[in-house]
């Protein structure tokens, strides 16, 4: 029989990355596709005794309902290690535990914006951000992402020239897909416009401390005075993405209304790995754990990019400075998302740039590659197939 689904969701597709993680599933096959960390850096060995002591003495606690803004000794160290080490939150705002980071910024499209109301955000962009945006029935625009991140020009001329927009959407540290990272003049005049235009900044952050090169850039929240930036972090990159936990730091205003959005979807998020995450925060040397991971990540971009250089020089691309993907543009016009179907017929999984762009339907001469999870054999072998595969493209075109 034929269902009569939502209008807010009859017309969203399947997260193409998800699609492509089920093939990758298969024996043999390369992925150069996940964006997930490598089980390298799970702390596995300090969370299972952790989890011991609490299922032996606290267990009634764990496996008991929560408050939804979560669990209170975690919103605590969480907000005092954003504030210390980075200087974001200020006495105005507030904290929220989320399942993740993308449901805050779920959360946050709920809470500001109506069907019919303009989001922008950075072209390309992380795709499931687009969906959850989507979802509410919003009308997304896309703004350029240069080498320099989201193009403030563009920015102005289109919050000048368009009404209703609600939402500045934007990744300005080792942006995903692209990898590229806003300068700090680019973040206050982002926060300026944003001020003049009485708009909301989401700042979607879970990348910020995978830096491998370059110069520290402060968040844009360190820099919000007047309580226009709603702040998304993760635990997912630099613990483990399994245990779904994310975090909001914004005004104590919009906390609130996010807290009762949450009760809406979930109530709360796992409590027990609330518990945990806080004990390993407050017994373990978190900084240590995110210098090793950085390490390990380093070693493996370096290892893809001089892969790449030998394999498949005519590739275009530039090494990010940190986070977890590399950004390639194919030569010659040739198509990602075909490109990509070639590389899945030589088992190599990559995505095509055209996911991550505001029009689903347009096509990109770009591919996102991801260094993190593949071993460095899988590099090695994976940019190989590349090199072979833009080899035969380019051939037949001759």
């Amino acid at each position: 029989m034929e269902y009569a689904f939502s209008s807010r969701i009859s017309a969203l597709q399947p997260s193409a990355i998800r699609e492509i993680l089920k093939v990758t599933s298969n024996p043999g096959v390369i992925s150069l596709a996940a964006g997930n960390p490598s089980p390298e850096t799970f702390p596995a060995k300090d969370m299972a005794e952790i989890a011991a002591e609490i299922f032996e003495k606290r267990f009634a606690d764990a496996l008991q309902y929560g408050v939804s803004e979560g669990y209170d000794p975690l919103r605590r160290v969480t907000a005092e290690r954003l504030r210390e080490k980075f200087s974001v939150g200020r006495d105005f705002d507030d904290l929220i535990i989320v399942s993740g980071g993308q449901q805050g910024i779920e959360l946050s499209a709920k809470c500001f914006a109506n069907e019919g109301d303009v989001i922008l955000c950075e072209e390309p962009s992380f795709i499931g951000a687009l969906n959850a945006l989507r979802s509410y029935g919003v009308r997304l625009m896309a703004v350029p992402c240069g080498p320099q991140g989201m193009d403030m020009g563009a920015l102005e001329r289109i919050l000048a020239e368009t009404p209703r927009v609600k939402l500045i959407y934007t990744i300005p540290t080792f942006q995903n897909p692209s990898g590229v990272t806003m300068p700090l003049e680019s973040r206050r005049r982002m926060l300026a416009l944003a001020e003049k235009h009485g708009v909301m900044i989401l700042e979607d952050n879970p990348y910020f401390e995978l830096r491998y090169d370059g110069q520290y850039v402060p968040p844009i929240k360190s820099l919000d005075a007047a309580g226009r930036v709603i702040y998304c972090g993760s635990y997912s990159k630099i613990i483990a993405p399994g245990i779904r936990l994310g975090f909001v730091c914004a005004p104590k205003a919009v906390i609130a209304k996010l807290t009762v959005a949450k009760q809406v979807s979930d109530v709360h998020s796992n409590l027990f790995f609330q518990m945990l995450v806080c004990e390993y925060l407050e017994t373990r040397d978190l900084d240590a754990h995110i210098a090793q991971s950085r390490a390990l990540y380093k070693e493996k971009l370096e290892r893809m990019t001089s892969a790449l250089r030998e394999h498949a020089p005519m590739l275009d691309f530039t090494a990010p400075q940190g986070g977890l993907f590399l950004w390639c543009v194919l030569p010659g016009g040739l198509d990602g998302a075909e490109f990509c179907r070639r590389m899945g017929g030589k088992g190599v999984a990559a995505v095509p740039g055209a996911s991550f762009l505001v029009d689903e339907g347009a096509g990109s001469p770009a591919i996102r590659l991801n260094f993190s999870l593949p071993s460095a054999r899988q590099i090695d072998a994976g940019c190989a197939r590349i090199g072979e595969t833009l080899k035969e493209c380019l051939g037949e075109r001759q």
